[in-house]
């Protein structure tokens, strides 16, 4: 009886261990979720147009990156009342970090076209998926 308990029981912790998600696929999903609440908050009209990498390239991919985090900076909130989860999503977005691969890229933010502020937050979601 005790080695079928003590079984069941290894059984259940490494279920458990093969369900833990990383913390890093859970980082960018939190990043991902902001960026879709952004979405809905920011300012679209007479907003200021801001650099969208779109399809980068893999040796671009960190400059992309830089760029939606400069860009994320420039986003402003729709109305007052929004102020507090838009601050709080910025903040969680401009957490995002990625490894510079090493690989020369020729592209800068500045070579990007400009594109709406929602436009901007949906290649930065695409991006992140």
């Amino acid at each position: 009886m005790k080695r079928i308990i003590i079984f069941f029981m290894l059984f259940f912790c490494s279920t458990l261990v093969l369900t833990e998600v990383s913390p890093t696929k859970l980082k960018y999903k939190q990043i991902h979720q902001k960026i879709e609440l952004l979405k809905t908050i920011v300012k679209d009209k007479d907003a200021e147009l801001l650099h969208t990498p779109e399809n980068p390239v893999e040796a671009c991919l960190y400059t992309a990156v830089t760029c939606f985090k400069k860009g994320i900076q420039k986003l402003q909130p729709v109305s007052s009342q929004e102020n507090a989860k838009f601050t709080r999503a910025i903040r969680i977005v401009s957490k995002l970090t990625y490894r510079d691969s090493g690989e020369h890229c020729e592209r800068t933010c500045d070579s990007y076209g400009k594109k709406t502020p929602k436009e901007f937050l949906m290649a930065f979601a695409s991006l992140m998926q």
